[in-house]
């Protein structure tokens, strides 16, 4: 521990705290544009200089540690003098368009011109004229409105180890890029957003469906049907002024009826019939030996995507099971169609998810029109819907409850903790237990795959068999936990995991990069909460209890893993090269 004097107040931090976390801790806000909670300091924006006593210079507070015996000024007319000026600089290279800008209201410039009153540009215009890119059809990079903060970078770079952004050229000139100044389509992108949900400005924001969205609605030919994420119920409502992890499912029901959805259907339930599916393909690797262990869970598009391009080495090992809402979609085109008479060409399928690289999945290969169409039409990212319910004039905050339509909707507790990491490989062991034995586990928790850290390992026992276990979300983790795979395949040595779960996203898709902004770990472990209490609370918590899932199989698909349902429910791979040509 240090201690220190920030503005005559005595302090007591832990030895390497920032001169920001200290400050904050004793009620001072040093304003930052470049500081993110999940990522290194780099002092980059300028504007937390603070002042020491007896000495000359202005360091940093968000990469200065306190020192013993510190007396740091945080606030005066001198500082507060140069961090407006610097502020002012940064407006001068950027444009004056935020009435039609993807981050009004939500933007972190637009907070520092608010909180230093700027009301007026001193310095003249120098707004390079560089062209959006919208060729992922995921995000869009506007570079025009980039503030070289380099939070992108860093998040690309080393918490995503993807490398699609750089900086390119220099000085006023400067501008994000992939690396080549080529289009980020061409890239090593793997479309996680994760640089959007950090990005401060509308420098990089979601590729917007909501006018295709709207229009299907408004088509009298089309029969619109909705499927909501696990994490959308509790992240939503923080756009509302909801608490981070209040589930809000109920409403969220109501507004998509409002909005004008014929049937409101829920991706839980595609979880729960993911987790059919990838249990029994666990059971025959595990069990009888029928395939590559260990066996890869593939719910992350982001990470199929990056595994396609970094480890196609892996492909065998990676399950065939489909991502939760591209099920649900082959089904609500086929099953659901059957159901209610309607011509399938006729359905447009909606989801809500948490990230943006959902829309590159519903395009991505042939095996996402399993059911003769297009499985799923649009993705719309969490902060999408939040503006399409303030569009509609609805009144989010005093909506009543509903239900959503039970044919395709009905859940338990085990879907819903897909949305956290560690979720999918805990609602899996749950059910492949009960493959093996025909008996629920009498405990179904398996607290050793929860929490936020990068990389869990773990043995489990299930059904009497040991089985070695690794949980990995945020792309950087993974490499890990591969190499470990590699090195024993190399060997010829026994493989040091059995079962993997990989989510590109930090937290997994509580942190989606279509998620409400500033996440942390605080607001991760916060929605986490939110869907382990639903979990707990409900009456069924593992897949193969919902009786809408028996009756499916039942009616429709015949068995796991069997011929119709291997047809909508399963896809493959392809190596895929780094950079387009």
């Amino acid at each position: 521990m240090v201690k220190a004097l920030i503005n005559s107040i005595p302090v007591e931090v832990a030895e390497n705290t920032t001169i920001l976390d200290a400050a904050r801790s004793v009620g001072f806000n040093i304003p930052t544009l470049c500081k993110h909670p999940d990522l290194r300091a780099s002092g980059a924006c300028g504007i937390c200089v603070v002042k020491l006593k007896n000495s000359s210079k202005m360091p940093r507070a968000c990469c200065t540690p306190v020192e013993e015996n510190m007396e740091i000024t945080t606030h005066d007319p001198e500082i507060v003098a140069i961090r407006k000026t610097v502020v002012e600089l940064i407006l001068s290279a950027h444009p004056n368009d935020c009435q039609v800008c993807g981050r009004n209201t939500h933007c972190e410039l637009q907070n520092a011109l608010a909180d230093f009153g700027i009301r007026e540009e001193p310095f003249d215009k120098i707004v390079p004229p560089v062209p959006k890119d919208a060729t992922t059809e995921t995000i869009v990079l506007d570079p025009a409105k980039c503030i070289k903060c380099g939070r992108c970078v860093v998040v690309c770079q080393e918490m995503q180890n993807v490398w699609a952004l750089s900086f390119l050229d220099r000085g006023i000139k400067t501008r994000i890029a992939p690396a080549g100044d080529i289009n980020l389509a061409d890239s090593p992108c793997v479309r996680c957003g994760q640089c959007s949900a950090h990005c401060p400005t509308g420098a990089i924001f979601e590729y917007d469906d909501t006018g295709k969205v709207w229009a299907a609605l408004q088509n009298p030919e089309k029969h619109c049907v909705v499927q909501i994420a696990p994490a959308v119920r509790v992240t939503l409502g923080e756009h509302f002024g909801f608490a981070p992890g209040v589930n809000l499912s109920k409403k969220i029901y109501t507004a998509l009826r409002r909005m004008g959805f014929e049937a409101v259907f829920d991706t839980n339930f595609g979880a729960d019939l993911t987790i059919m599916e990838e249990a029994a393909e666990f059971v025959q690797r595990f069990v009888h030996g029928n395939g590559a262990m260990p066996l890869i869970t593939t719910c992350c598009p982001s990470w199929v995507d990056f595994m396609e391009k970094f480890y196609p080495d892996m492909i065998d090992h990676f399950s065939s099971a489909k991502s939760p809402h591209e099920m649900l979609g082959a089904l609500a085109k086929t099953y659901y169609a059957q159901k209610k008479g309607l011509a399938p060409e006729n359905v447009d399928v909606v989801s809500i998810m948490p990230c943006t690289s959902k829309k590159y999945e519903i395009h991505r290969s042939k095996e996402m029109r399993s059911s003769g169409y297009q499985d799923v039409d649009t993705v719309l990212t969490t902060r999408e819907l939040s503006r399409m319910i303030r569009m509609a004039g609805i009144d989010f905050a005093r909506l009543p409850d509903s239900e959503c339509d039970q044919l395709l909707g009905d859940y338990t507790g085990a879907g819903t903790i897909f949305g956290a990491t560690g979720g999918v490989m805990e609602a899996a062991l749950r059910t492949a237990a009960h493959m093996v034995t025909g008996e629920n586990l009498p405990k179904p928790d398996f607290e050793s795959v929860r929490g936020l850290k990068g990389v869990k390992e773990t043995t489990v026992t299930v059904a009497g068999k040991e089985i070695r276990i690794a949980v990995a979300h945020g792309l950087a983790n993974v490499e890990y936990v591969i190499t470990k795979i590699r090195e024993a395949k190399k060997a010829g040595q026994s493989m040091p995991y059995q079962f993997v779960e990989v989510m590109a996203c930090p937290g997994g898709c509580i942190g989606g990069g279509g998620q409400p902004y500033g996440v942390t770990d605080d607001l991760r472990a916060k929605r986490a909460a939110g869907l382990y209490s639903e979990d707990k609370n409900l009456p069924r918590r593992c897949s193969h209890d919902n009786p809408h899932i028996q009756q499916l199989y039942k009616e429709f698909l015949g068995e796991p893993l069997g011929e119709k349902s291997h047809h909508l429910l399963h896809t493959t791979y392809t190596p895929r090269p780094l950079y387009q040509r």
